[in-house]
């Protein structure tokens, strides 16, 4: 059996602009892994199974492609243990397909090289690549490519998913976005958010990236009165995050906020 870690992801920053060909957004987006992780176990089986997590597809339609790639029958048992919010803003469900995807790979007699597996994993979610390579991440794109940031690690996060958050599904997220003309000032907004994570150099130069385009939520305003230097939502929502230099900061901003929804304490990962 083997055995990896699926951490869940940040948007740090989301900018969108106008719908490509493809029926993809163009976007900006500044993504970083924090250490908050699914747990992802795969073994040789009779046939492909997906367990632990009734309500996956992603893990089962990209193990289906690894093996329609190799030419060989999709024969593995995946075992999720879910640690992430599901349809949070997170990727909890891309970061355990890339994370089943390299380990299923890694059984393969001639196993399919880091390239190959992000031109297999591209078309299946735009978030899975990300997870494929390394460190923070700038997105652009449909999100899906990538080119390596250099941002500080030296912070803490508090994750907060408010009570009673209801997630629209993601496509809705973005026909509100349409309907609202959101896409204005696209190039303006890409702009600021390059520049602000070229000229990133300590934690709290964060802060300067602009506001994620999706979405937005009070929650932001009281995170940044309990001491965070960025509030934000991730992705599509629903959960906020909140960067803090001080981890015992965050503890106290966790208690301040926990009976208004549940919380997670956590830190950057590569």
């Amino acid at each position: 059996m083997s055995v990896a870690l699926a951490p869940a992801k940040l948007n740090l920053a989301l900018v969108v602009g106008s719908l490509r060909d493809n029926g993809k957004h163009e976007l900006a987006t500044v993504f970083q892994r924090v250490a908050l992780a699914d747990r992802i176990e795969l073994e040789p089986a009779p046939a492909l199974e997906v367990a632990g997590f009734a309500a996956d597809t992603i893990v089962r339609a990209t193990l289906e492609a690894l093996a329609e790639r190799a030419e060989i029958e999709a024969r593995w048992r995946v075992s999720i243990e879910k640690n992430v919010p599901v349809a949070a803003g997170l990727g909890g469900g891309s970061s355990d397909a890339a994370s089943a995807l390299r380990l299923a790979n890694a059984t393969l007699d001639d196993p399919l090289s880091p390239l190959e597996l992000l031109e297999l994993a591209r078309p299946l979610g735009a978030d899975i690549p990300f997870f494929l390579r390394e460190g923070p991440q700038l997105g652009s794109g449909d999100g899906s490519e990538l080119r390596p940031l250099s941002l500080p690690q030296d912070y803490s996060v508090l994750l907060v998913l408010p009570s009673g958050a209801v997630k629209s599904s993601t496509g809705d997220v973005y026909r509100a976005f349409d309907r609202r003309r959101g896409e204005r000032g696209f190039s303006e907004r890409r702009a600021a958010l390059l520049a602000a994570a070229e000229s990133t150099r300590k934690a709290s130069d964060l802060a300067l990236l602009p506001p994620n385009d999706l979405a937005a939520s009070p929650f932001s305003d009281r995170l940044l009165e309990l001491g965070a230097f960025r509030a934000d939502v991730s992705g599509a929502g629903p959960v906020v995050y909140g960067l803090f230099e001080r981890r015992e900061a965050a503890e106290r901003a966790a208690h301040a906020i926990a009976p208004q929804g549940e919380v997670w304490l956590t830190e950057p990962s590569w």
